[in-house]
């Protein structure tokens, strides 16, 4: 059984909901990044999407584009993302790690190579956002060799045909963007997302996360009723942009506390 398909069973009998942080890998800084995913999970975090920075991050809004900018100019790179993951599972065997990123880089190296690579060094699922199902099958093969679970966006306009499409397709959870527009965006409608949901799970047997505009905790709680897990993102990564390198990981372990305290309640 996958570490994705474990936490989430665990946290259904536990009768909670997943918290799901995001952050962009070498954002502040190449050395700082698996002390935050540690830092992550310490403050209870069920599962981490670590960020592929990419120079043309077009679903992402100004705050993790300047993430990915900052990364960038660090040196980042999709080979030493994965050397970060193989660093953090030194010592956690057990959580989660979900790649979010854009296919570029992956096509760069080839999709044969990267799945591999990641097996190895103990990712468990990859979310392509500019790869939709129709273009997925390729990337499909060699993340099911790997047995890497492909994760899926689906949107507000999403229709039934696409939702039956990456039904088939998706593995580990789904990730419900809530609003039309990038991350970081404003104007969450818990109405919207609660309307959505059932058509969503008409198809999909699969946790559902939701993510985009979740900036606090009251929203974080409020959104974690209607679904099985909750993604933020540019709230942490301006947690981490407001922050020194001396103070990132205690700034960003208290707010992710404070999300974690508001779904447990």
């Amino acid at each position: 059984m996958s570490r994705i398909q474990t936490t989430f069973d665990k946290l259904k009998q536990q009768q909670r909901k997943a918290l799901i942080p995001f952050i962009t890998a070498g954002d502040p800084s190449q050395k700082m990044t698996v002390p935050l995913m540690h830092g992550l999970v310490a403050a209870g975090a069920d599962v981490l999407e670590l960020g592929v920075p990419f120079s043309d991050p077009m679903a992402d809004g100004p705050t993790i584009q300047r993430a990915s900018e900052r990364a960038l100019k660090n040196g980042m790179s999709l080979r030493g993302v994965l050397g970060m993951v193989e660093e953090f599972r030194k010592q956690n065997t057990t959580t989660p790690v979900v790649l979010m990123g854009y296919g570029n880089p992956i096509e760069s190296i080839g999709w044969d190579v990267f799945a591999k690579r990641c097996a190895e060094v103990g990712v468990d699922g990859v979310l392509t956002v500019d790869f939709p199902p129709e273009e997925s099958h390729e990337a499909f093969e060699h993340l099911q060799r790997y047995d890497i679970a492909p994760i899926f966006l689906l949107a507000p306009t999403t229709n039934d045909a696409r939702i039956e499409q990456v039904a088939k397709l998706a593995r580990g959870y789904v990730y419900y963007v809530s609003l039309k527009g990038v991350t970081g965006a404003g104007n969450l409608d818990l109405s919207a997302i609660e309307q959505k949901l059932p058509q969503l799970r008409k198809h999909i047997k699969l946790p559902i996360g939701v993510g985009f505009g979740i900036r606090d905790a009251a929203t974080a709680k409020a959104v974690s009723k209607l679904c099985d897990g909750v993604v933020v993102g540019s709230r942490i990564v301006q947690e981490i942009e407001n922050s020194t390198e001396q103070n990132v990981v205690a700034n960003v372990g208290k707010l992710v506390k404070e999300l974690r305290v508001a779904l447990d309640q």
